[in-house]
This record gives structure tokens, sequence and C-alpha cells, in this order.
């Protein structure tokens, strides 16, 4: 099987990531914060190297990185940590299901409001405008996704960070495709809370994510949505006031921790910069190519340097999307086709019906394999209408 379904998650993993989690198993098997014996004390170092590496990497304090199952449980416990009744929020139209449910659902509930800003792919004054626009005396904060996960487009993250610093808001970005790939500074950036899965583009293992609180953010007005053991001020009945315990309750899994490090290493040692472009000039290869035929529908605009996270979207006119991956499936090739949890997307593009199939690479995929697959789409093309000519990219 050709695997380019790393939008999803990552595979293979660097063999590092590997050796950290079987490390994690056989000789860190403390609890971490649980106790002042030799063995728990070295797990509670390991974990906390990580938290000053991913911390140094995004460049948020050491203390501010809140380790979490998967990006969509930081997500969840970012927006119904800094959003009160009252509160107003804005969204884009590209965000996943993970900001939108539970935006909706306390909309539902009568505590929040939310609008949707639109977005323009070759006008970023026009996004900024969408989004300003729509700010009023409630709003709270606006939470947008770094890069759409369905066509990879990026959004003006920098930007939208000034636009908010302007007007007095919260900035909540979801890194879920970024984190690894693209450059992201907190503080440059001007993010108060990043959230991000460590199982995609940082080459962790599944189980695994990331909060980072930002340096202006008073944790002690962060509401939690657990609430329980953290190794710290065990005899008050309340919640620690302070990162990283308030926001995390119970036992860190070190595997999952450990991974995270493994990966930020086998990324800093390969060079972020440079598996970026690698897997982006993959991508161009399968634009270039399925450009050349009047019967695949591509979404999201070119390939371009720093305006695109590495995927490829597209439909095979007449074909639903699924249908088509499932073909591919049966030739040896992963992707995925459908809604990609992504529903105001597919209703921004118009293809809530058919979805998208999605190309995406890795710093593992070979130029080979991609030649492979385009070759198998042309063969396809003598079955379907049109057909797909073979153009590599230098």
């Amino acid at each position: 099987m050709v695997y380019f379904d790393n939008a999803a998650t990552t595979y293979p993993k660097p063999a590092g990531v590997l050796r950290s989690v079987v490390s994690a198993i056989t000789e860190y098997g403390g609890n971490p914060g649980r106790g002042g014996h030799d063995m728990a004390m070295r797990v509670s170092e390991r974990i906390y190297s990580v938290r000053k590496k991913a911390g140094a990497f995004f460049n948020c304090p050491a203390e501010n990185v809140i380790f979490t199952p998967n990006c969509t449980a930081a997500l969840n416990m970012a927006i119904k940590g800094i959003l009160r009744a009252g509160d107003h929020v804005i969204l884009s139209c590209l965000e996943h299901n993970s900001v939108l449910r539970p935006i909706d659902r306390l909309s539902r509930d009568n505590i929040v409001s939310y609008d949707i800003a639109e977005f323009r792919e070759e006008d970023e004054d026009a996004v900024l405008g969408a989004f300003e626009s729509l700010i009023n005396r409630h709003t709270r904060a606006i939470v947008c996704t770094h890069a759409s996960n369905v066509t990879g487009r990026v959004m003006p993250i920098r930007r939208l960070g000034a636009l908010c610093r302007k007007h007095g808001l919260l900035f909540l970005a979801d890194a879920a495709q970024t984190a690894g790939v693209l450059p992201i500074d907190m503080e440059r950036d001007g993010i108060d809370l990043l959230s991000m899965p460590g199982h995609k583009g940082l080459y962790g293992i599944a189980g695994s994510g990331m909060l980072l609180v930002g340096k202006g953010v008073d944790a002690s007005r962060l509401d939690t949505l657990t609430e329980g053991g953290t190794g710290s001020l065990s005899a008050q009945l309340e919640q620690p006031d302070f990162l990283p315990d308030r926001l995390e309750s119970g036992t860190v899994s070190a595997p999952a921790v450990f991974s995270i490090g493994a990966g930020l290493d086998f990324i800093n040692q390969t060079g972020m910069e440079r598996i970026y472009r690698h897997e982006l000039r993959l991508c161009r290869m399968v634009w270039n190519a399925f450009q050349a035929n009047p019967a695949v529908q591509l979404y999201g605009g070119s390939c371009e340097l720093g305006r695109s996270a590495p995927i490829v979207a597209f439909n095979w006119k007449g074909i639903p999307s699924e249908e088509l991956t499932g073909l591919l499936n049966r030739e040896g090739f992963a992707l995925r086709g459908g809604l990609h949890c992504s529903p105001l997307a597919h209703r921004h593009y118009g293809t809530l019906e058919t979805g998208m199939a999605r190309f995406a690479p890795s710093a593992f995929t070979r130029e080979e394999e991609v030649v492979k697959f385009i070759r198998t789409m042309v063969r396809f093309g003598k079955n379907f209408p049109a057909s797909l000519e073979l153009r590599g990219e230098n």
C-alpha cells in the first residue's frame, strides 16, 4: 500500500519515534509527578524536556505546553476555557468540526453567538475585511484554522493575530495541518492559544496532542473541562490556578509525549523547510498532471510556497470522491475521500454532495510512488471521460 493520507495521520513514523515509545514503556515506567522515587522523577524530567522542546519550537513558555489526547481535545479545552456567557466568536468558513461543533453547541445552549467569515483564496485583504466586519462589542475571540484540512489553503494567520491585538480579542489558531510543516511563532504571529495534534506533521503517535497557551493569557481565568489529580496542591479542593496543572488532570501518557519529542527531533534534524519543500514538490507533480485533464476538478489554488499546506484536493467529474478513493485503494493507494469532517469548507467549495479526494504526502514519500499514482490515474482515464497527461515538476 502506497500511503498518501498524511493529512489524517503520518505514516510511517521516524525510527526515533518508535524507539521513544518503546523506551517509555520499558525504561520509564513511573507515574510522572506522582512520587519522589527515581523512576517517577526520571519520567517527569523526560516529559518536562519535551515541554521545553515544544515551547522553543513554537515560542511559548515550557510550563504553558499542555499535553492532550489529540487536537480535538485541545480545541475543546481552549474554546470552552475562554468563552463566557454572552460572548461572540468569529470563525472562518474553512473550520473543522472540532471547532464548529463545540461552538455551535454553545450557541444552541444560548451561551455564545458566532459568525462565519468568508475566505477569498487570492485576496488576503478581503479575508481580513471579512473578519473585521463581523467584530462587535461582544466579540471575545477569533478561532481560525491555520490551513484547511480539505484543500491545504493557508489563512493569513499573522495578519489575523494583528487584527486581534488591534481589537483586544483572543486568537485561537488550529494548527492541525501546519504544526511541524510551516513556521509558527506564537509571539510573532499574535497567537494566544495554539492547538495541534502530535500524530500529523509532528510525526508522533496517535493519542497525542498539545494546547499551547500564550504568555499574555491569565491561566487562572481559563475554565477547565476536567478536574482531578495533578500531583500538586493535593490538599485543596480547587483545581490549581497555574499551568500546566490547571489544564492537565490525570496521568499524562509518557509514550505519547515521548513520541512528540522524538518527532520534533526528527523535524529539527531534517529541517522543517526541507520537509515542506519536498512534500510541496510532490504535490505540484500531481497538481500539474491533473490540471492537464478537463475531467479533473482541482480545489484550493495551486501549490504555492507559504500559501498551501502539502495537500492536493480534487474530484473526477461525475464520480463521487469516496468511489474514486475506493478504486484507488484497490490499486494499492491510500487517499481519503468524503467530507473530511469539514462541512463548512465543502459548503464553501460547493462539494457537500460529492466530497473531495485528498492527496497528502509526507517526508517519507518517494517521487516514484507519486509517478506510479499519476500513471494509475492516466490508466483510469481510459475508462472515465478524458485522460491525464503525465507531467513532472522540475
